[in-house]
């Protein structure tokens, strides 16, 4: 079982879940083993986007949906997005 420090919340489909902090996405980034730069590379962020992962870390800008559940899963969490 992989340990993680993100709150329930945050790892359930779109329509009831709760936009995760910067240190939770930290943490997502951390299991998956991505920098920001490989995180925007496999996320197709485009040339910048390590950028736009600084802001969802620095809570300038919430991470869209999308993006959360696709790091999730890279992180070995799962399909956040279906039901179980």
């Amino acid at each position: 079982m992989i340990e993680a420090n993100i709150k329930l919340e945050c790892l359930r489909p779109a329509a009831r879940w709760q936009h995760p902090s910067g240190e939770e996405v930290r943490e997502v980034l951390r299991l998956a083993g991505f920098t920001g730069i490989a995180a925007a590379k496999v996320l197709g962020l485009g040339a910048k986007g390590d950028r736009t992962v600084r802001r969802w870390i620095g809570e300038e800008t919430a991470i869209p949906y999308a993006a959360w559940a696709l790091l999730c899963e890279f992180a070995g969490l799962g399909m956040i997005w279906r039901e179980i």
